[in-house]
């Protein structure tokens, strides 16, 4: 467990965490000194001008030069400081470097999917090397996200519609946790994924290897891959407990009364075009709130997960007997 970020905020893992700690820290240190002076001054004045046994005349000045110079000038010299270093650190936070590498982020109900230049695509993990500026290319497939990595201290609004941009350069290899920070519906809670920062060359390793994914496996073994890394689980339980859709296990092979009032067989058909056109028939007492996976998932793992699909109802039916 790391143990090195404080009561406010975790461990800064990110080149600009550095500055957005010490902005923080100085506004932090700044308000309890002048929190604690305005609570010592107040009690001073209650004692020292309580009301008296006898009364007397009051004090003739009405005011003092010194005093209304020293607590105008104070706070203006403060807001001034902050102002110019929250805008030197919000310009370094917003201008992408020329070499950076550009990722591609999608945000949609409930998960993150990314894309890499190379052709590799991921869902909700995110590979990238340690000491390299990185940057992501937002959009949203429905609604208004929110991509906030706190280790990186980078936090940005996903928008339908139209691209949004941050980055960061990762200074330690580990994971980090990634939250959407923008409540997007009944699954929000389970929008997390994981930056997992890499040595360089465990980055290549890894987009090499992403290339080739489910070479040398069995389509219901890749199909089982699949089911986790491309979030499926977070919806679909395998062990035929309630969802927010449908169970998988002994699914395949059955009639399903869908929203629609029409019946529909769960077959090869049915499930691809659930897959990729999820609002196409949809399964009565369901929302209808299952994103498409079309651009996500390529013609292979698609069939990957048909096929895992069917041997769970093999299983269903082994169980059965």
């Amino acid at each position: 467990m790391d143990t090195t970020g404080t009561i406010f905020l975790p461990s800064g893992h990110s080149t600009i965490a550095g500055e957005v700690d010490a902005l923080f820290n100085f506004i932090l240190y700044a308000s309890i000194v002048l929190f604690l002076l305005v609570i010592f001054l107040s009690a001073y004045f209650v004692i020292r001008y309580r009301r008296q046994k006898e009364a007397g005349l009051t004090y003739g000045k009405d005011h003092n030069i010194k005093l209304e110079i020293a607590w105008t000038l104070i706070p203006t010299i403060l807001i001034i400081i902050v102002f110019v270093w929250g805008f030197r650190t919000y310009l370094k936070m917003h201008i992408v470097p020329k070499d950076a590498i550009e990722i591609k982020v999608t945000g949609q109900k409930w998960f993150w999917s990314f894309e890499y230049p190379e052709g590799v695509t991921s869902v909700n993990e995110i590979v990238v090397p340690e000491d390299k500026p990185v940057k992501l290319l937002m959009s949203s497939k429905d609604v208004i996200h929110s991509f906030f990595v706190p280790n990186f201290r980078i936090k940005m609004d996903v928008l339908p519609n139209r691209y949004s941009v941050t980055w960061f350069e990762a200074t330690n290899a580990g994971e980090y946790n990634l939250f959407c920070t923008e409540f997007c519906g009944t699954g929000h809670s389970e929008m997390i994924g994981k930056v997992r920062v890499v040595s360089e060359r465990e980055y290549a390793e890894w987009l090499q290897a992403g290339t080739a994914v489910g070479e040398g496996m069995t389509l219901e073994e890749f199909g089982a891959k699949l089911y986790t890394s491309k979030a499926c689980i977070t919806c679909h339980s395998i062990d035929g407990s309630v969802g927010t859709g449908p169970s998988f296990k002994g699914k395949y092979g059955e009639t399903e009364l869908m929203a629609s009032g029409d019946r529909v067989k769960i077959d090869e058909n049915y499930i691809r075009e659930s897959i990729l056109n999820p609002q196409a028939k949809v399964v009565a007492g369901y929302a209808p709130v299952m994103p498409t996976y079309q651009g996500v998932l390529k013609s292979r793992e698609v069939d990957a997960l048909i096929e895992f699909i069917k041997s769970l109802q093999e299983e269903a039916d082994t169980e059965n007997e």
